[in-house]
């Protein structure tokens, strides 16, 4: 009996900490200031304007008031806003996948995360050269859309 105890408090004790990862975060007021960051691509795909922004760490947390987590590999914030082409209209609702291809050909994927108004998520491009950026997007109306650009780190 104490092993079944003990094997439920654990299974508790990890499931928190997953279940406040994979929460909604478009809910959350987090003052993301005006985006910064270098507008890196944008292109209209079926009626929808993506911008993508790239943003270092440093500035993205300082943006957010917020201190630079020690153990964070990530360096930089891949932002995305999608608009209705014709009306401007924010585009806020969707699943969101980045594929990243890092100079040496190794890749990274993530999901974006709903954020005030933008999709995000953090990567690592802590190495110079070329990135591949890959976006794959379902929004609101069904249509699955792609984009991608390259992105260089000096």
């Amino acid at each position: 009996m104490k092993k079944l105890t003990v094997l439920i408090a654990a299974v508790l004790a990890f499931s928190a900490p997953m279940a406040a990862l994979a929460m909604d975060h478009s809910a959350m007021k987090m003052d993301h200031g005006d985006h910064q960051g270098d507008v890196a691509h944008e292109e209209v795909v079926n009626g929808v304007k993506a911008t993508f922004k790239v943003m270092s760490m440093k500035e993205h947390m300082k943006a957010m008031n917020m201190e630079m987590p020690r153990e964070m590999k990530e360096t930089h914030h891949i932002a995305v806003e999608f608009k209705d082409a014709k009306t401007g209209k924010a585009l806020t609702e969707g699943d969101v996948k980045v594929k990243v291809q890092n100079p040496d050909k190794s890749d990274q994927s993530k999901d974006l995360m709903a954020m005030q108004g933008h999709f995000g998520a953090d990567f690592d491009l802590s190495k110079k050269g070329k990135y591949g950026v890959m976006c794959k997007f379902q929004l609101k109306d069904g249509k699955v859309r792609s984009a991608k650009f390259w992105y260089t780190v000096k």
